[in-house]
């Protein structure tokens, strides 16, 4: 059995309801009020057409895009410094990536409590965890192609995320 053989198997078996998604949704994409958090920008990833935008997805494709915006949230002081020494780096990193596995967990954690059985959820732990990851992967290596053509100096960053996940 070939890999598309077995990838059109697993797509075929997804128990998710696809929806409309945000399509853009990280950090800068959520404001805080002093009182509630205020989602904006509902237009979705403006590289896209506007047909393309309006396409139903899996909910996870959003929930990838803010695990993606944590990474860059805890990397981004560490790897852009430039008055840090490597030794310096290393020891805050630990910092980093504890933060970052934290927070992204509690996000994960919180929001699949919330959405608990929705129809546009997996049903099973281990096609969600597949799912997400899939969607983590794929954003990390956009991010690649977008680091390398507007900061080249941050492609590190997806780059680090997908040896992690690569790792994990």
């Amino acid at each position: 059995m070939n890999t598309f053989s077995i990838l059109e198997d697993v797509l075929k078996k997804i128990s998710a309801m696809k929806i409309r998604i945000h399509g853009d949704y990280h950090l800068g994409q959520v404001l805080f009020t002093g009182n509630d958090f205020v989602i904006i920008d509902f237009e979705g990833e403006p590289a896209r057409s506007i047909s393309e935008r309006r396409l139903k997805r899996s909910a996870l494709r959003d929930i990838a895009g803010m695990v993606r915006s944590f990474h860059y949230a805890a990397y981004t002081a560490l790897m852009t410094n430039k008055t840090l020494s490597p030794e310096n780096i290393q020891s805050l990193k630990i910092w980093a990536d504890l933060w970052y596995q934290v927070t992204t967990g509690v996000f994960i954690n919180t929001y699949l409590n919330i959405v608990n059985e929705a129809p546009f959820m997996p049903k099973e732990k281990d096609e969600l965890k597949m799912m997400l990851d899939a969607y983590i992967l794929e954003k990390a290596i956009y991010e690649v192609a977008y680091e390398l053509n507007n900061r080249p100096e941050w492609v590190s960053m997806p780059i680090h995320a997908i040896t992690q996940l690569i790792a994990d």
